[in-house]
């Protein structure tokens, strides 16, 4: 059993509680924004994610302009997840008994760290094969893997809120 959230937190978002249990209106556009959040990022990132994985049979020249577009797309991947994450923080606050007692919740939080984790480390990547691209840098191996972890931890993410919707 998960320790009870602290009563000054529970105390301190009980007028956002209410606000948000009263309204429709505030819980749809709340998860309409965590969602089409979780849909742009994820979305973008999983598409290039795959072309990612394909790369490997490209040209030198295809390769560097993927490349080039991963670093513009990145910016829009975490403006998503910004508002996938405020969102949820939105959401979390007004139901935090639900949420803290809810080991599903955790594992997507941990889940969403480790994506965030990941993000780091593929643009540490980018950059090592911004200096060399060519086919046989090692860094493409790197960027694959990271790759693969990235679809990985997308879905995951997914299916930790699909199960919170079902079961928290």
């Amino acid at each position: 059993m998960l320790i009870a959230p602290p009563t000054v937190l529970i105390n301190l978002f009980e007028p956002w509680n209410k606000f948000y249990s009263d309204s429709k209106l505030s819980e749809t556009l709340l998860m309409f924004v965590h969602t089409a959040g979780l849909v742009v990022a994820g979305g973008i990132a999983i598409a290039t994610d795959r072309a990612t994985l394909r790369a490997a049979a490209w040209t030198d020249v295809d390769r560097r302009h993927h490349l080039a577009e991963m670093t513009v797309l990145h910016r829009t991947v975490i403006a998503g997840l910004a508002f996938t994450i405020l969102s949820g923080l939105a959401m979390f606050t007004a139901d935090i008994e639900t949420f803290w007692a809810s080991w599903i919740f955790w594992v997507k939080m941990i889940t969403i760290a480790l994506l965030l984790a990941n993000g780091a480390l593929m643009g540490r990547v980018e950059e090592r094969l911004h200096q060399d691209s060519s086919a046989d840098s090692a860094n493409w191996g790197r960027l694959r893997t990271r790759a693969i972890v990235s679809l990985t931890l997308w879905l995951t993410v997914a299916l930790g809120g699909v199960a919170l919707q079902n079961y928290a």
